[in-house]
């Protein structure tokens, strides 16, 4: 009797040890896959952090905030260029279709 209880607990024992090294099991997997996934998540900050970084780079070389980068008022005064140059070109349109009326 007391041979097969002992029997009886031992399988039991042994079922609780094999469930529990199941589990251990499962959590030791999912931990990995949890690095992976860290891991990865971490290399594309990096990445982003790296093209943000350029980016950065090229705007201020772009306004002029670095040396050899194009200066602003450089740009501003190719916006003010352009405007004036439409301002001129619409009033010698303007007087040429005026003048083209008068002498019909």
């Amino acid at each position: 009797t007391y041979e097969r209880q002992n029997d009886q607990r031992l399988d039991e024992l042994h079922s609780k040890i094999r469930t529990l090294r199941g589990v251990t099991t499962d959590i030791h997997d999912d931990v990995e896959r949890q690095n992976l996934v860290l891991d990865d998540t971490g290399n594309n900050f990096t990445s982003f952090a790296n093209s943000l970084t350029q980016s950065s780079r090229r705007a201020a070389h772009a306004f002029g905030l670095t040396s050899g980068g194009v200066k602003s008022w450089r740009v501003a005064m190719y916006v003010v260029g352009a405007f004036l140059g439409l301002w001129i070109m619409g009033k010698v349109w303007w007087w040429w279709s005026a003048s083209g009326e008068t002498a019909v």
